[in-house]
């Protein structure tokens, strides 16, 4: 076994022992978080940030995230936010900034309006000061994020690593998944999102997490299976993560990670040689058997109910009326506040407020883009307008970036299917403004 079978094999090996141990001793889940935040702020202030560390244990948390909510091991439900917004800071403090990254600023401060508005009567109620938190902390997070990341030099080589760094913790979340819930048939109740196959946590965040994690071992499939044994790996990984994926039930991560596969493929096979092509072929139609045959077992476990999920169907096969859950109706609600309240929007946080007297129930937002526009009004507009061309000015001038589209995406649809519940849009955002370099031996 060469060594960098040995080392990679280690790796997974010790984050799939740390999910089967959390499994069987919940306690331990805590004794992970302190490791782990210790471990990143050593690594950083050891190295001084000499070669970018503020994004790998950045990367890290990221992927740790939604397990850490899972397991209710941190000791802040915004850690994962908090924790990439300080490691940011400490990265500029070392680095410094571009001088070229002018409209993150105005970014960061287009967000003030609205966030002043929403603090006026922050004092008078602790639910509310919650809510703005929560609200507000993706996006600085992202602007942080993409401060850090705006036009620094980052090779192919060492964005694969990031890459594995944030795919390692989700090794150890799908493992717990294996172990928490290992009777399948006995937890279906129906077609809608199964949040006990999910760990007993939201079934939404979690399959964002399993299918960024079936992107990033996909691509190790593709790049980085140079021998039988990684390549198993690598297979076996891809396999079962799309497979606890589709368990959740919640289609919107799973068909994330899908199209960020779709497109990123698509993109390697228009810059390849002709030869590369011909092999590329190869691997898509083995990729696509696999992902059938990943379907189809995921079908016969769940009884048909996971075609019935995806067909917008109910466990006896009527369809839905509503292919968006209520999530029209929420984003619906957000336009019309934004239309009576055009100018500075109805602030941070206060759309809590108007969801739960028009629904009756205390509903968060799920798509960031309406939210945007009814908390921010006309600045609102201005905050998507930078968000959206930013990275597409970036591609047209970053060519050797392949993963930038795919990144792209998935930072608009995951924000437009559960809004920035979690870190991992904010951060992939970030990763879209990199400056790639190509190695030799990407060439």
């Amino acid at each position: 076994m060469e060594t960098k079978d040995k080392n990679y094999f280690f790796l997974i090996a010790i984050h799939v022992l740390v999910g089967l141990i959390i499994s069987f001793l919940p306690s331990f889940a805590t004794l992970y978080f302190i490791l782990t935040v210790i471990l990143s702020f050593y690594f950083v202030i050891k190295t001084q940030n000499k070669n970018n560390e503020v994004l790998y244990v950045s990367g890290y948390i990221v992927g740790s995230e939604v397990f850490f909510r899972m397991t209710n091991s941190s000791p802040s439900y915004e850690f994962g936010k908090y924790g990439v917004i300080f490691f940011s800071i400490l990265g500029m403090y070392y680095n410094g900034v571009s001088k070229k990254a002018t409209f993150i600023w105005i970014y960061l401060l287009l967000l003030l309006p609205g966030l002043i508005l929403g603090a006026i009567d922050i004092n008078l109620n602790s639910e509310a000061r919650k809510i703005l938190v929560f609200n507000i902390s993706g996006p600085i997070c992202l602007g942080f994020i993409a401060l850090y990341c705006y036009n620094r030099k980052f090779t192919l080589d060492e964005l694969s690593n990031l890459l594995l760094l944030v795919g390692l913790p989700i090794v150890t979340c799908v493992t717990y998944l294996f172990f928490k819930t290992p009777n399948i048939k006995e937890l279906l109740v129906g077609t809608g999102s199964n949040n006990a196959l999910s760990g007993g946590f939201g079934a939404n965040q979690v399959a964002t997490i399993l299918g960024l994690g079936m992107f990033i071992f996909v691509v190790r499939l593709i790049f980085n299976s140079k021998t039988k044994l990684m390549f198993i790996i690598n297979l076996i990984l891809s396999f079962y993560l799309a497979y606890r994926g589709f368990l959740t039930f919640s289609r919107g991560g799973m068909v994330t990670g899908i199209i960020m596969i779709i497109v990123f493929l698509g993109y390697i096979y228009l810059i390849s040689t002709n030869r590369l092509k011909a092999k590329l072929y190869y691997f898509i139609a083995f990729l696509v058997l696999i992902m059938g045959f990943v379907w189809t077992y995921t079908s016969i476990k769940t009884d048909g109910l996971i075609e019935k999920r995806y067909a917008n169907q109910d466990k006896r096969g009527r369809s839905k009326e509503d292919l968006t859950t209520g999530r029209s109706d929420l984003a619906a609600l957000e336009l019309e506040l934004f239309y009576d309240n055009i100018i500075f929007g109805i602030g941070v946080g206060k759309g809590n407020e108007f969801r739960k007297e028009k629904f009756g129930i205390d509903i968060a937002s799920h798509d960031e883009i309406t939210r945007t526009l009814s908390e921010h009004g006309i600045f609102g507009i201005l905050i998507l307008i930078i968000l959206i061309f930013t990275p597409i000015i970036f591609f047209f001038r970053n060519l050797n970036h392949i993963y930038l589209i795919s990144f792209y995406l998935f930072w608009f649809f995951t924000i437009n299917h559960a809004a920035m519940r979690t870190v991992s849009p904010a951060f992939f955002y970030g990763l879209t403004l990199l400056n790639i370099r190509k190695n030799k031996e990407n060439e």
